[in-house]
Parts: C-alpha cells; structure tokens; sequence
C-alpha cells in the first residue's frame, strides 16, 4: 500500500504539478500587489473620490450591501494577466519543446497520419519482402 504512495508521489508529472502550483501561488501574489497598486486607483478614478472603485450600495448606509464592480474588474484583470503569463512564458515554450523533440527523432509534425489502409499495405509489402515464396502480389 505505501509502494503504491510512494510511486504515485516520485511520478515527474506530480512533483512538476506542485512545483506549478507553488509558482502559480506565487505569481497570483505579484499579479495582485500590480492589480491593487496600479489597476485600482485608476478604477476608482473613474468611480469618482471614494477608494472604494466602482460600485453602488443597494441599500445606503450598510457597508455589507455594496455592490463592488471595481472588484470584479480587478479579478478579471488579475486572470486574464496570470493566464498570459503562463500561457507566454510556460505553455508556448514547452509546445515548441515538444516540437523540436519530435522533429529530431524524424516525426514531421505537419505530416499527416497515415491512414490504416496505407500502414496495413506497407505491413504486407514489408511480409511479402521477408518470404520471397510468397505468391501474393503486390497490389500498388
């Protein structure tokens, strides 16, 4: 039982996983002091004078009723911008990894697959080769 534990935590795919999330957990720090140092008091700006952004209280008076959408602004600007990042700096890079890995070991990425008719012709090409009794022929 604790074989099976051990082997599923030494996989490659997990520790680069928690390595991920430690990395994503600290860009999102980085991401929000940007979001809240830069991003917001320029919503606020437009919000008018209040700090608080853009918003409206649906009932005045009572803080715990105040619709924020400088907020929502601020967490849609702070996704869309972790989402680049990641995408620019980690998906794209390890894509055109994975592609020059398969151009040196001789798969063409642009070419399509052959299909299952023209690999079960090449297996009875190759067969035929292997017994020259055979009198089958070739049908290309």
């Amino acid at each position: 039982m604790l074989q099976g534990f051990k082997d599923f935590i030494m996989r490659g795919n997990v520790i680069d996983l928690a390595v991920g999330v430690v990395i994503g957990a600290a860009f999102t720090a980085v991401v929000t002091a940007f979001s809240d140092s830069i991003i917001n008091p320029f919503l606020a700006a437009l919000g008018g004078v209040d700090y608080s952004g853009l918003g409206f209280f649906v009932r005045e008076g009572n803080e715990a009723t105040f619709v924020d959408f400088g907020a929502l602004i601020t967490a849609i600007i702070n996704f869309l911008l972790i989402a680049a990042v990641i995408y620019f700096l980690l998906v794209m890079p390890m894509n055109k990894l994975d592609e020059t890995q398969k151009r040196r070991k001789g798969v063409d990425p642009e070419e399509p697959a052959p299909t299952e008719t023209e690999l079960l012709a090449e297996i009875r090409d190759l067969l035929s080769n292997q017994n020259p009794n055979s009198t089958q022929k070739p049908l290309n």
